[in-house]
């Protein structure tokens, strides 16, 4: 007689966010490259085999972690640039939204920050340097724009000034934690009127 297989309970969606927000967390501290199966595990609560019954290996847990930061990041930046803004609004909406990803996904930002240089040289991963690229000519035609259209100074470094927001906003990452004081929007605001009056053009 044949032996009755047992059925296959699919883990859920909300276990799974979970194991990944600790993977993430573990990642984030640890370095991909130094953290092990076992540590998430332990982190998570659980046996090792026992993660491999939600993910087949830890670099298909970095890729949801990425994968899922950037599609959310996308999102939010392709609204603000098919929005029809301003230069400086625009600006503006990405930085917003920049700071309310870093509150959403701190740790894979930190995780992006790490390691995405020399994981965009594996194929599984090269959306990382496709998204590394549309980001920057996000930024660099928002700031070109507004210097041709004098809304910020015709003296400015575009490429230097990129460089400058982009990493005052995202190294935020290494000591923003959700939940403080400051709102995301709230830290936004402070920073940009730290940076634009320093960019924007005085009439």
């Amino acid at each position: 007689m044949p032996t009755k297989k047992k059925p296959q309970v699919t883990p859920s969606p909300e276990r799974r966010g979970e194991l990944l927000a600790t993977a993430a967390e573990v990642f984030a501290a640890q370095g991909y490259n130094a953290t092990t199966v076992r540590r998430i595990a332990d982190a998570a609560g659980m046996l090792a085999g026992s993660l491999y019954y939600h993910f087949d290996s830890k670099e298909s847990m970095l890729d949801e972690i990425l994968s899922t930061f950037l599609n959310e990041l996308w999102e939010g930046y392709d609204a603000v640039l098919g929005a029809g803004l301003g230069p400086r609004e625009t600006i503006e909406a990405l930085v917003t939204e920049s700071f309310r990803e870093i509150d959403r996904h701190r740790a894979a930002v930190a995780i992006y920050q790490k390691e995405a240089r020399h994981l965009a040289a594996q194929p599984r991963f090269q959306y990382l340097a496709d998204s590394q690229q549309k980001f920057e000519k996000a930024w660099l035609g928002t700031l070109e724009r507004g210097v041709a259209d004098r809304t910020f100074r015709a003296d400015l470094d575009i490429r230097l000034t990129y460089r400058f927001v982009r990493d005052t906003v995202w190294v935020a990452a290494s000591w923003y934690r959700p939940g403080g004081q400051h709102s995301p929007e709230e830290i936004a605001r402070q920073y940009l009127s730290m940076v634009l009056d320093g960019i924007a053009l005085r009439n």
